[in-house]
Parts: C-alpha cells; structure tokens; sequence
C-alpha cells in the first residue's frame, strides 16, 4: 500500500516541516477560495449540464468550473512549477515531484439537490506519494484535513483530532457507499450487496463527506467503484492520518482511484477484501 501511513523514510526526510506547513497553509487557502466562488451558486438556480451526454447523468456547473479556475489561478502564481490534475480542465504536468490533485465540487449531484453533503476536495502528492490532503464544506462550516501531522477537523469554530474508531467485526459495522447505481459491473454490485448482507447498517449517499465521518469514528467502512484520482487521491491522507486504512479492492494503493475501499481498522479492512475477493468471512 502507497499513502501518507506508507510514506518510505527517504520521501519523508527530505521534506521538511516549513514546506509541510506552507503546502498545508496553500490549502486553506484555495478552499477559502473556491469557497468563495461555490457558496453564491448554491441552493440557487443555475444551469447544469451532463458532462458527456452518456451514461449515467453526470452533472456539470459553473460552480465546478469557477471554483477549479481560482484554484488553478492560484497555483500558478503561488506554486508555477508544479503540476495540477482536476476534474474539470484535465491535467497540466510540469514535473513529478509535486502534484496538486484537485476536485472542485465532489458530490455535484448532491450539490444540484442543494443537500450539503458534497464538499471540494484539494491534494498534494510528492513523488506519487499523497503528502497533504483536504475535504472543504463551506456551507455547513466544515473542514477537514491532513498532513504527516495527522489529520483534523473543524466545525463549529473548534479544530480537534480525528481517529477513526476500532470495530472489529463486519457484524457491528456501519458500511456507506455512495450511491449502488455508480458500481461499474453487475459483479461489482454483488460483491457489495455480499459486503453488506453481514454489516449492521448501510446507508447510501454521501460522497467525500463518507470518508469524513470515517475519519471522525462515526462509520467503520466504505466501498466504492470506478473512482477517479481526484476523486479519492486527496482524502488517502485524511484516512490513514486518523489510523484507517484504504486501499484499492485487490489491496493496492488507491491513489489512482478505480475500485476503492476505506475501513476505520485493520481487522475490519481485511475482512471486507476477503468478502470483496469473493471468499467468506
């Protein structure tokens, strides 16, 4: 597994704590940004549009768009040599080392029902490796971060701490997905629905804001397909930082998204790959 937990000794050392600290202070300066741009969209009308005319309706708005722009806007000036993956305008690479992965509004169809359950999603991967990771929700006042420094929250004008909570059994597990209509195969789904026949609890919808209450203890596993790098690459540290774990279905790193499962332990992360692997409990 490749992630901030996984970090090898040499990539850490030879970033220090006052780069940790200005990538980080950068972060929170594009989710004030990008906030900025999103909240006047939100619960308004505005238009929005199928991305690309196919398959399952895949929205678009100028809330995506603008708020990846100012993002964008502001590492060329604040940080030009490195290289940017976002949703909305493809990828820019300059170089290998750093890379900001951007995700404007993840959850937009939750964002065009005006539910607040979306949030804009910004990462940093040095080496490959995902070093800085952030969840911004403007509307409700949340945010949501990490750096080797683990991972925090804040909400309610208090910052705290986030560790995930030790369930050891798929029987007393709360399992979320966003939605079962975004697993990619038929198998896929049955492997899922197999997955959730022994938790206590499912519950659908969510998107990043999932991998957030995962990070605060308040559910033990996720389980998705067909994610896109920006759509999980931010969140890796947000995990690990708070003593989960999350790794592709096939136990592989999960930085280039595809299909993606976060637990809040160790016993519990294995246990669902060996349902997920088609085997039993």
């Amino acid at each position: 597994m490749n992630g901030l937990g996984q970090m090898s000794g040499e990539a850490m050392t030879n970033i220090s704590n006052e780069q940790i600290d200005a990538f980080l202070a950068s972060a929170h300066k594009m989710a004030d940004l990008s906030a900025s741009e999103i909240l006047p969209f939100f619960r308004k009308d505005f238009s929005v549009l199928h991305k690309d005319g196919k398959g399952i309706f895949d929205p678009v708005t100028d809330a995506d768009r603008k708020s990846e722009e100012v993002i964008r806007q502001f590492l060329a000036e604040k940080w030009p040599t490195h290289s940017v993956i976002g949703e909305e305008f493809g990828q820019d690479i300059k170089q290998d080392e750093h890379c900001w992965i951007i995700d404007p509004i993840d959850g937009t169809r939750a964002f065009v029902l005006g539910s607040p359950l979306w949030g804009t999603l910004i990462g940093l991967k040095v080496n490959e490796q995902p070093l800085i990771g952030m969840m911004n929700q403007p509307f409700t006042g949340e945010r949501f971060w990490a750096s080797p420094q683990g991972s925090f929250g804040r909400w309610g004008n208090v910052e705290q701490p986030l560790k995930t909570r030790v369930c050891s059994s798929l029987a007393d597990a709360v399992i979320t997905t966003t939605c079962p209509d975004l697993f990619r195969t038929d198998e896929d789904r049955v492997l899922f629905d197999e997955l959730r026949s022994h938790c206590r609890m499912t519950r659908f919808g969510g998107d990043c804001y999932n991998y957030c209450l995962l990070a605060m203890g308040t559910v033990d596993l996720i389980v998705e397909s067909g994610l896109a790098a920006y759509d999980i690459a931010p969140l890796i540290p947000l995990i690990e930082g708070a003593g989960g774990i999350i790794t592709t279905w096939g136990g592989e790193s999960a930085v280039h998204g595809g299909q993606i499962i976060a637990a809040g332990s160790a016993q519990l992360h294995e246990q669902a790959l060996t349902v997920l692997s088609k085997g039993s409990v």
